[in-house]
């Protein structure tokens, strides 16, 4: 894949001579920079853009890309570099805008359970800082990403059973226009019906409309109370039965997560997991009081015992459930351990709760018939998961038969009601699938997208094509 690019090198030139006038140094040109903001965590290559600058405020943003407006030079807003689906990729060149030096926790509003951050923050960073105060931000995607990458991307996570996604945490945006004009959505308040809600449309358009500067979000207080257990299965059948049952029940889990005999062979290996069968597993976790977690784990117990699930493994301590949970998250990683010099293939399909076994049970055959290394990993508590495709990269053909069984896997969801992608976003990967998803709708996204960025500077080639 190669860019192509809209605007003349001439044109480049200006624009970047211009804004050396203001962010001096600020500005790198090096390949080795420029290759690192040309890729994510995906197995899409890599594009650099011409060039990464690195604002300090919103007004630094507004500068840039009124300028790139100007000369049609696109511009695709850069946070962590974690995201899966090519979002990062410049297809048709331009500058990269790192938010990373944007970092400040501009305030934190404890009685109401709300904060502003800049979008450099990073998840982490952010959940050290509330500490203090007794509570905490839930939405955790695993990587340590930043706040404005997570409300970009609509990021989600192991603890959206309980918390929701962004689209639930967040509640005001400040934003900068492909114009160039500063705007602010959304406000403090717990509701609105004051006009278009501008948050939402932003929150999930992967940078195509606008670069997020700041994020307001609401929080919530850290639990009294928190168990995690592990639970392993004979079956992957067994094991989406219980979570079935558990969220028809209405226990109010914190986190279930399921992973594949593959994917809990590859995170006993990468993470150094003792003690643990490589067999389908469910990962869970139980927030509330001591009284209320009690009963939630009483009431999880039977259910596994009904599905066959062996006894609960605890972990006892803080330093165990980060211990377990950083091996649920380092998932991806250890996939790409079983194969050497492989690339991962990700699905990201969400169905109803009511179809998550026979979606995942249809994902596993078609996986077998493809003959390529698959794991399985899933936010199941929320019908989301994720069949993750060991490739060489090389060979094109078993290129060609991940595609068609990413293809399958996401033919099966939507026949079931879901989506092609639950919480990864669409990018350069998902084009297709959305053209079949939202076939009635993908031009009224066009016609948005136009008369936000007519032209079509902000993030081009992702979503879909004009």
């Amino acid at each position: 894949m190669r860019a192509i690019k809209p605007y003349s090198q001439a044109d480049l030139n200006r624009v970047i001579n211009e804004l050396a006038t203001t962010l001096g140094d600020r500005i790198n040109l090096s390949p080795a920079v420029r290759a690192q903001h040309g890729g994510g965590d995906d197995s899409y290559g890599n594009l650099p853009p011409d060039a990464v600058v690195y604002p300090f405020s919103n007004e630094e943003i507004a500068q840039i890309v009124a300028l790139c407006n100007k000369y049609k030079i696109p511009v695709i807003p850069f946070g962590a570099g974690s995201s899966v689906e090519g979002h990062l990729l410049a297809v048709k060149g331009g500058i990269s805008i790192d938010l990373s030096e944007m970092n400040q926790v501009i305030e934190i509003n404890a009685a109401d359970m709300d904060c502003r951050v800049q979008a450099g923050v990073t998840r982490e960073a952010l959940n050290k800082a509330l500490r203090y105060d007794g509570l905490f931000f839930p939405i955790d995607p695993g990587a340590n990403a930043s706040i404005g990458g997570m409300a970009a991307t609509q990021a989600s996570g192991t603890n959206a059973v309980k918390y929701g996604t962004m689209k639930d945490a967040v509640i005001g945006l400040t934003a900068i226009t492909a114009a160039g004009d500063i705007i602010k959505t959304g406000s403090r308040a717990r509701k609105s019906a004051a006009g278009y809600d501008l948050t939402q449309l932003l929150v999930g358009s992967e940078g195509t409309l606008a670069v997020i500067s700041e994020v307001q979000l609401r929080l919530h207080p850290i639990p009294d109370t928190i168990k995690a257990a592990v639970c392993s299965f004979e079956s992957v059948a067994a094991a989406v039965d219980t979570v079935i049952n558990a969220m028809q029940m209405a226990i109010p889990m914190a986190r279930i997560e399921l992973l594949n005999g593959l994917q809990m062979q590859a995170c006993i290996q990468y993470s150094k997991l003792e003690g643990f069968e490589a067999k389908p597993t469910l990962f869970m976790e139980f927030h509330g009081s001591e009284s209320s977690v009690a009963e939630q784990v009483a009431q999880l117990e039977d259910i596994c015992r009904e599905f066959g699930g062996s006894a609960f493994k605890w972990a006892e301590n803080t330093e165990q459930r980060n211990e377990l949970w950083k091996a649920r998250h380092n998932a991806y990683h250890a996939t790409q351990q079983l194969q050497a010099n492989s690339k991962v293939l990700t699905t990201d399909v969400c169905v109803p709760i009511s179809k998550l076994a026979k979606s995942i049970l249809q994902a596993e055959q078609d996986a077998h018939a493809s003959q390529l290394p698959c794991t399985l990993v899933g936010h199941v508590g929320d019908g989301n998961y994720h069949l993750l495709i060991v490739i060489d990269p090389t060979d094109h053909a078993q290129v060609a038969r991940a595609k068609q069984l990413s293809a399958q896997v996401v033919d099966t969801a939507l026949k079931l009601g879901g989506t092609c992608t639950g919480e990864h976003g669409i990018g350069v990967g998902k084009k297709d699938y959305l053209k079949v998803e939202h076939a009635t709708a993908i031009n009224m996204m066009k016609a948005i997208k136009m008369a936000l960025d007519p032209k079509n500077i902000m993030n081009p080639g992702k979503i879909f094509d004009l």
